[in-house]
């Protein structure tokens, strides 16, 4: 990259871009995925209609894309700011100078969610092939899947760990996004900073309740 993108305030601008693009993802992801709790056919009916059309190529183009480029300016960002900080201050920041948790480890909640990324691919997208059939026509059983992989006790526990660190992602990476893009000024800022961590709250609460509810009660 060269010119503006190649940047610091033009990578930020794509991490941040980049990033937004799979906060929008997941936040459909994990409202289609609520269908589970409503029936397995609706549930295998969503999961059916989105595979079947040739627009899930386009939608996952644009993902794999926009993950590359983010994982790519977020790894060069992360070598930039080690390198300017050869010389540490003696004295810790302190007050609202002092960097978040979430702040300080983006780069381990990144590559752990990386992770759970490829394995969930793994998993569910190229896992078993079970087949159903919703209203005479044949589709995937992914709720089937899902209820089996769900009710493993150690594949639990690791996907809620995961979408906590999710939530903690997302929080601080939708709120530096707001940040990067000027909205995070003046009066609006306090709006802007509830908003991501709403945002965070209901996407991870909201995928947690899927391994929950069906480890619980299935």
């Amino acid at each position: 990259m060269s010119g503006f993108l190649g940047s610091t305030v033009g990578k930020k601008y794509l991490m941040g871009i980049t990033g937004l693009i799979w906060a929008g993802f997941v936040l459909a992801h994990m409202a289609g995925n609520m269908l589970i709790f409503v029936s397995a056919d609706a549930y295998n009916s969503y999961g059916h209609a989105l595979t079947s059309g040739n627009i899930i190529y386009v939608a996952e183009t644009v993902l794999v894309l926009a993950l590359i480029v983010h994982v790519y300016t977020a790894v060069s960002l992360t070598i930039n700011n080690r390198a300017a900080k050869d010389q540490r201050y003696a004295v810790a920041a302190s007050g609202k100078k002092r960097s978040t948790l979430a702040s300080r480890t983006m780069a381990v909640q990144g590559s752990i969610i990386l992770v759970f990324i490829i394995l969930h691919l793994i998993t569910f997208k190229y896992g078993v092939h079970y087949e159903t059939n919703v209203k005479g026509v044949p589709m995937r059983d992914l709720a089937r899947l899902m209820e089996e992989v769900f009710q493993q006790p150690g594949y639990v526990i690791w996907y809620l760990v995961a979408l906590i660190l999710l939530g903690f992602h997302l929080s601080h990476g939708v709120g530096s996004t707001f940040q990067s893009l000027g909205l995070m000024e003046g009066t609006y800022r306090n709006t802007w900073k509830k908003l991501s961590y709403g945002y965070a709250v209901i996407v991870a609460l909201g995928f947690i309740a899927q391994p929950v509810y069906l480890f619980l009660f299935h």
